[in-house]
């Protein structure tokens, strides 16, 4: 058996490597027909004039669905392996509610692009960042109060890392982005998809657009770290004790249900 097909582990690498692709191949196209410069432009503009806006909002719509089952299937997975510990459960609702809406925000940057609904796209990316970065952190403390029972230290530490990581890419690109747009270097600043190095705010420009792209795979780069999680999945165990399927057992006889923790199924 392959380690992609242990558990449910297929999930997070399918939802890593789609969204990668996602923005791979919409940059692709967008640099080929010219649409964008070819130096690092903003993920968004990559998605902005058809074709490549077709191809960036079906694919980011299928990353959404992929996060959402994601994202399920580890709130399920910390319930079964913590059931009793309500402080540990009432994060982990909070965490599953917080990641929904990151990716709620993720659909509403694929079907709202910045040249049609500008304010709408930047609501959607709040949402899929900011929030997101919140799911991130709660995740991270799950994992700080899981250790060592349920997985390793090294897990803890990689998810903190990365948490670090798309926090740095965040405050960078709020800064710069703050600072592009404040109307010091002219106005409709955020609907250009070609700039010149001579341009007044191209240093600031690069900057917000490098920390994008960072805090865009910063992101994916934690998603990878669920892989070892679900590699173990939920299952059941079901015993019926009586002569016959039909036969009625009395209370306390009856069917026993055992819930199991165990590799490469579901």
């Amino acid at each position: 058996m392959w380690w992609f097909q242990q558990g449910l582990s297929f999930l997070p690498v399918a939802l890593v490597l789609w969204s990668a692709a996602s923005f791979v191949f919409s940059y692709i196209t967008a640099t080929v027909l010219r649409h964008v410069d070819p130096l690092v432009p903003y993920i968004s503009d990559t998605g902005t004039i058809p074709p490549e806006r077709c191809l960036f909002g079906i694919m980011l719509n299928v990353s959404t669905f992929l996060g959402v089952a994601t994202m399920y299937v580890r709130y399920k997975q910390v319930c079964a392996l913590i059931p009793g510990n309500s402080r540990i459960l009432r994060l982990n609702r909070i965490g599953l509610t917080l990641g929904w809406m990151s990716c709620f925000g993720l659909c509403i940057i694929a079907n709202f692009q910045k040249c049609v609904l500008y304010y709408i796209h930047v609501l959607g990316a709040c949402l899929t960042f900011g929030v997101g970065a919140l799911y991130m952190l709660l995740q991270t403390v799950l994992s700080f109060h899981m250790q060592p029972e349920f997985h390793g230290k090294g897990i803890f530490w990689a998810r903190l890392a990365v948490l670090l990581w798309s926090s740095c890419s965040i405050g960078s690109m709020s800064v710069s982005s703050g600072l592009l747009y404040s109307g010091r270097y002219g106005s409709g600043l955020e609907q250009r998809l070609h700039w010149d190095p001579r341009d007044r705010g191209y240093p600031l420009h690069m900057v917000s657009t490098v920390s994008e792209w960072s805090l865009a795979f910063s992101f994916l780069s934690f998603f990878l770290t669920y892989i070892r999680d679900f590699q173990v999945s939920l299952g059941a165990v079901v015993t019926l004790q009586g002569r016959t399927l039909h036969h009625v057992l009395p209370p306390g006889s009856g069917a026993e249900e055992q819930g199991l923790l165990f590799p490469g199924s579901v």
